[in-house]
């Protein structure tokens, strides 16, 4: 039997974790020196709140090589093998904590998913559905090294302030998009996030466009599943989102999860992505 795990960064909904029985390790958000879990003691609307108040932006950290240990103890003690998933390592060092941590398990596979959200969100999913299956560890990991490049994850990102109060774009590339209206799409590529598109215009007009450009005249896709994932979006932009994925595209299942903090903190609200699986060359 393999049991899977994951960081809070994946993004999944309670309801597929509670399906699949998937034990979720909570990253950390740092607020006024107190270290925070990630969906258990703080909530994106929270971080959005403390940014308004205070004009900058809380701190993430990953989890310890002991809160990771204390996991794959209790994933393990009655014999079980476990695989976790950790966002990409280019992106955090919580590979390498857990990957320590799982140095002294001889049933543990740490598994860097080079992804983020519910893009590395997919990879548990397929993992959970292996693992149910009766999939072992080394079975799951050679199938997920297939299907980790095939993950296609973006996003777009209606406020620039907080990507460039992260040190993740300059001031000045901030100023200009916000007085031309720019929306940039976020992509996911190699485990490291780059700008693929601009758009102008409102967040509405911005994402749908945006998942015109995706799902278009695409033969590459694997239609089974498709998130949509966002963080502080209305309820009126998601279902707008979701009529126009069901309009361009055939997937069998869309499934709308919410980002965590993680994601929400480094992005800020009003950031939306459609995450999908394309086909194998």
């Amino acid at each position: 039997m393999v049991k899977v795990s994951a960081d809070s960064t994946c993004d999944l909904s309670s309801e597929i974790i509670d399906q699949f029985n998937i034990a979720i390790v909570p990253l950390y958000i740092i607020r006024d020196g107190k270290d925070m879990k990630d969906g258990l003691e703080i909530e994106p609307k929270d971080i959005y709140e403390y940014v308004e108040q205070h004009g900058e932006l809380l701190k993430t950290a990953a989890p310890s090589v002991a809160d990771y240990a204390e996991l794959f103890r209790r994933q393990t003690e009655d014999g079980s093998e476990a695989i976790h998933f950790t966002i990409s390592s280019d992106m955090s060092s919580s590979f390498q904590n857990a990957a320590i941590a799982a140095e002294s398990f001889d049933n543990v596979r740490v598994y860097d998913s080079r992804n983020l959200s519910s893009g590395m969100g997919h990879l548990v999913y397929e993992a959970a559905l292996m693992a149910r299956a009766g999939l072992n560890c080394g079975e799951i990991a050679a199938r997920l090294d297939e299907l980790t490049p095939l993950v296609e994850t973006s996003f777009v990102v209606d406020r620039l302030d907080y990507l460039y109060k992260g040190g993740r774009c300059s001031a000045l590339a901030a100023l200009g998009a916000n007085m031309l209206s720019l929306k940039p799409c976020i992509e996911v590529k190699e485990g490291k996030m780059g700008v693929a598109h601009k758009y102008r215009g409102s967040f509405d007009k911005a994402v749908t466009a945006y998942v015109r450009d995706r799902l278009d005249d695409r033969d590459d896709i694997v239609w089974e599943r498709c998130f949509i994932t966002h963080s502080g979006c209305s309820s009126a932009t998601v279902e707008k989102v979701r009529r126009c994925v069901e309009e361009h595209g055939r997937f069998a299942q869309v499934i709308v999860t919410n980002a965590g903090c993680t994601v929400s903190n480094h992005c800020g609200p009003n950031t939306l992505g459609i995450l999908f699986i394309r086909k194998s060359a």
